[in-house]
């Protein structure tokens, strides 16, 4: 008998350790190394936001046709102002310029989220990877922010919102130098970024240096 393990890669959500800020973001697509699609899950309690308001035309977004499967609890979708009432096993789907939120109604909610850009090849959306980043780096987890940071730089390294992110990872990490550039680039690319820079604590130890934007 075949050895699963050696033919595919399996992993439980509840197993992959969410980000937790507006929402609790668990990122399976890192978690499982796919390459082919954006996959990604989230989850919450009655009352909590699982799925942030957007659409996917923003400046981080990479405009994914996105499908949404409730895969456990109960969740109300809100989707150019409709309400969809989500129970598990519930698909919906969302064209990328529809604003879309959803909240959990029952406790343990799991959303699971599949994505990708109709027509082209897949590349991750610039916010997903330069914001595991950062959260990592936060978490301490040094390798796997290095790990995400050289993807992002990889896939998207003139996008202002990844050299933002990227410049909040590398001041975590140390990497003071790396971390400047990045940060001017991004207010170069993006003046909101200034904005940004002048109240988010990743960016404390470099607030010394003559060159950082004010």
């Amino acid at each position: 008998m075949c050895d699963a393990a050696a033919v595919a890669r399996v992993v439980r959500i509840a197993e992959v350790e969410p980000f937790a800020g507006e929402v609790r973001w668990h990122p399976l697509r890192y978690a499982l190394g796919v390459n082919g699609f954006g996959v990604n899950a989230f989850s919450g309690d009655a009352g909590d936001r699982v799925i942030e308001e957007h659409d996917e035309l923003g400046a981080a977004a990479a405009g994914h046709d996105e499908l949404y499967v409730v895969i456990g609890g109960r969740a109300t979708f809100t989707v150019d102002g409709e309400e969809i009432d989500a129970p598990a096993g519930t698909l919906v789907q969302v064209e990328p310029e529809s604003r879309r939120t959803a909240f959990a109604v029952d406790d343990e909610t799991y959303v699971l989220v599949i994505g990708a850009t109709p027509g082209e090849p897949f590349t991750p959306s610039p916010w997903e990877v330069s914001s595991q980043a950062a959260l990592y780096a936060l978490r301490g987890d040094a390798d796997k922010s290095r790990a995400a940071l050289a993807e992002a730089l990889r896939e998207h390294g003139d996008h202002p919102h990844v050299l933002y992110n990227a410049a909040c990872a590398e001041a975590l990490l140390g990497e003071r130098e790396a971390a400047l550039e990045h940060l001017i680039a991004a207010v170069a690319g993006e003046p909101k970024a200034r904005e940004w820079a002048a109240k988010d604590s990743d960016l404390d130890s470099l607030r010394d240096d003559p060159a950082f934007p004010v």
